[in-house]
């Protein structure tokens, strides 16, 4: 039988909340309805404060209680254009908003923040939530978590089908009889973060302003001597790890660069990261979905640099822009029915764990 669930996703890039209402059974997870609801500029910086600098207890509650508002605010948002449905929502997969993601500490967590019982009191609907939290405690990395889903959707493709997401943070899924994903490194994080910094803009609008600069070997191939791309899997990372701090210590021999040229060294960063690993796989379909499948010149370059054919989830009738958002709606589904969620083989986790803590409404 059909039931209704929504997804919320905020991911690394900070640049709205996605919001997804899907149709889900046994077999299929259909979109019906998306919303994008915008970030204010002033949260924003509070959460990447919160991520950079040392504040206080009292600044990290404040900010948990403001993004559950603002999740609320997006589920009702699109609820408005479909009132009829509202008492049919099963539940709202709320994936929060990352603050800190540390799988390899002594102590392992991942920090995702946006107050359950805030959205569940403004919704009134039923909230899972602290989907990471159980593949951390039995040993997994927490993430990526597109895989379980991507194998879901995509299934009936055939072998060598491979998934990029690229967020803030890129992440592959490959498919097939071992479902096998990790996070591969920097999607637009640092792109969007450099023009920031320089035009005050929140990205580089089609990789146009990447397209007018020169790449600069030089810069790529010492950052491509990072420590995390040698890593091997089970792997994830975030903005705790590709953020500015990062860029600046391999920019301190390159001052004299050109904003242009640093744009355009960044936007080549992230696609040779994901082509070395879809021409290593031997894949023969690359599927990109997230923000960067909007971006003109990064698309370019992948299928420059891939062996395999490169399209967008669009092409298959799912939509980059709200898939991650879809994802955490059938999370949602999988949590109500209590069903396990096949990701040990991604994670590295002992098991394949039931994903979510559950807030009911009623």
């Amino acid at each position: 039988m059909n039931e209704y669930y929504i997804g919320v996703m905020s991911g690394t890039s900070l640049d709205g909340v996605d919001v997804a209402l899907c149709e889900i059974d046994a077999a299929s997870c259909r979109l019906i309805a998306s919303y994008e609801h915008p970030f204010e500029k002033e949260l924003k910086s509070k959460i990447l404060e919160a991520i950079t600098h040392a504040v206080t207890l009292k600044t990290i509650g404040e900010l948990d209680v403001k993004l559950g508002v603002l999740f609320s605010d997006a589920v009702n948002a699109l609820l408005t254009h479909h009132p009829e449905l509202r008492e049919k929502i099963k539940a709202i997969g709320l994936h929060g908003q990352t603050l800190w993601h540390e799988p390899t500490s002594p102590y392992p967590f991942s920090m995702q923040f946006g107050n359950a019982n805030e959205v569940v009191a403004r919704t009134g609907i039923d909230v899972i939530s602290d989907f990471r939290g159980a593949d951390i405690a039995n040993g997994g990395e927490g993430a990526p978590f597109a895989p379980a889903f991507h194998q879901e959707i995509f299934k009936n493709l055939g072998e060598k089908i491979a998934v990029v997401n690229i967020g803030g943070i890129a992440n592959i899924s490959c498919l097939g009889d071992e479902l096998l994903g990790w996070d591969i490194g920097c999607g637009n994080v640092l792109m969007d973060g450099f023009i920031s910094l320089t035009q005050n803009k929140p990205y580089d609008k089609n990789g146009d302003f990447a397209r007018s600069g020169e790449l600069n070997m030089d810069l790529l191939q010492t950052m491509l001597r990072d420590d995390y791309f040698a890593k091997i899997p089970p792997k994830s990372t975030g903005r705790e790890y590709f953020n500015s701090e990062w860029l600046q210590n391999y920019l301190q021999d390159f001052q004299s660069l050109r904003e242009a040229d640093m744009q355009r060294t960044l936007l080549e960063l992230t696609t040779v990261t994901i082509a070395n690993e879809a021409n290593r796989l031997g894949v023969r379909e690359l599927i990109i979905c997230g923000g960067g499948a909007k971006n003109g010149f990064l698309m370019e370059r992948l299928e420059k640099l891939c062996r395999a054919e490169v399209k967008t989830s669009d092409k298959y009738g799912v939509s980059s822009d709200f898939l991650e958002a879809m994802i955490f709606a059938w999370l949602a589904y999988k949590r109500i029915h209590k069903e396990a969620i096949n990701l040990k083989s991604v994670t590295g986790a002992k098991k394949n764990a039931i994903l979510g803590a559950h807030y009911a409404a009623n």
